[in-house]
């Protein structure tokens, strides 16, 4: 290449490249719309809504709440409930209802000014009835078997069955919401602590092509050796819901969403057909489900040995001391325990500078669940 050809293709390489700039396709996305959360069911507990706005496309922000709206439900029987807001967004059912199976219920929400003083509706949603969870078990699975003195790495699967002899619940849906206590190694004031957490993964299952109303070894939840759920003891409460064939859709293409990792030009949000229209404007993108469920639980303890599971402290002690008023105490460094010389009796100190090996509330909290019990 001559010194005419490289200076003329720098030139166009430089000039190429100070001409990209970021494309943001015009979107219904790049508009903020409605996003309703919302699940009411037949137990005697407290439903919540939730309306927020979505973000454009290209923006990282939290949701923003719509507050300051009317919300109320109806059934097809001419009853009507309103929802009080408990907070910016959340809106509450009374304490007095609770769905009713085979009947028809139908969410309407009236928005202030920050929306348009628009109406929205859903199409009125059957509350089919669910049966309970036959069964809720775990087996342990060897991830690595032992050999010599390696006794192995071991997981869990946790399952569970259910049947419908009446065959009325074709559509399932389940979450689960686990605990689990751990206790630091060290005599510290803060030593017990339980842990609380939930699902995040969307299951769901049909019966429909199957000869029976039955669903066997459906697996709800694998835990690993990396976490210390299974150290001590571990504790699930599943959910299960019944869906209608339009929101079990729904969530099948909430699912695949979340599967692919896909890009922009694959399925995105407002190709989701909600359940919920504006009534001034039907043609309207809403984001969101107002889903009607009956709802069945069932909760599991398991208190089992799991060969190689992780140990979160076992690299706690870090120096030593012999003033328990060193610099940076409960600050930067915490005692862990002390120690009395015998021949002189000189006290020292065991500290690490790691605050969690000292204090569980890093992780968790101290108040002991309702539900928990110290004999299973």
């Amino acid at each position: 290449m001559t010194q005419k050809h490289y200076i003329i293709f720098l030139l166009t390489f430089l000039l190429l490249n100070s001409c990209i700039t970021q494309f943001v396709p015009q979107i219904e996305e790049s508009k903020e719309l409605l996003v309703v959360q919302g699940l009411i069911t037949d137990q005697h507990e407290i439903d919540t809504i939730k309306l927020s706005k979505s973000m454009p496309l290209g923006e990282v922000s939290s949701a923003k709440p719509v507050g300051r709206c009317f919300v109320s439900i109806s059934d097809n029987l001419g009853n009507v409930v309103t929802l009080a807001e408990s907070s910016p967004g959340t809106y509450i059912t009374p304490d007095s209802f609770f769905g009713v199976a085979g009947r028809f219920y139908t969410l309407h929400i009236r928005t202030g000014a920050e929306l348009g003083n628009y109406t929205y509706e859903s199409y009125p949603t059957e509350l089919v009835p669910v049966p309970p969870i036959d069964s809720l078990y775990y087996e342990k699975i060897n991830i690595e078997k032992p050999a010599g003195f390696f006794k192995g790495v071991d997981a869990c699967q946790i399952k569970l069955n259910t049947h419908d002899p009446e065959n009325a619940c074709k559509y399932y849906r389940w979450n689960f919401s686990e605990t689990w206590v751990f206790r630091l190694l060290f005599d510290v004031p803060n030593q017990t602590c339980w842990i609380k957490d939930k699902s995040r993964s969307i299951s769901i299952k049909s019966t429909v092509a199957f000869d029976k109303a039955e669903i066997k070894g459906y697996p709800i939840n694998y835990i690993t050796n990396i976490t210390d759920r299974l150290k001590t003891k571990y504790s699930i409460l599943v959910n299960q819901y019944s869906l209608n064939a339009d929101e079990y859709s729904y969530w099948e293409k909430i699912q695949n969403i979340a599967v692919q990792v896909g890009g922009l030009y694959d399925i995105i949000p407002t190709s989701v057909p909600s359940n919920i229209f504006c009534v001034e404007n039907p043609t309207a993108k809403v984001l969101g489900y107002f889903s009607v469920s009956a709802k069945s639980s069932k909760r599991l303890f398991i208190k089992d040995n799991f060969e190689g599971i992780i140990d979160r402290y076992n690299k706690c002690i870090n120096d030593t001391v012999y003033d328990s008023n060193f610099p940076g105490v409960n600050v930067s460094a915490w005692i862990l325990f002390s120690h009395l010389l015998s021949i002189p009796q000189v006290p020292f100190f065991e500290i690490t500078y790691n605050h969690g090996c000292a204090d569980c509330t890093l992780r968790g909290t101290t108040v002991k669940p309702d539900f928990w019990t110290d004999d299973k």
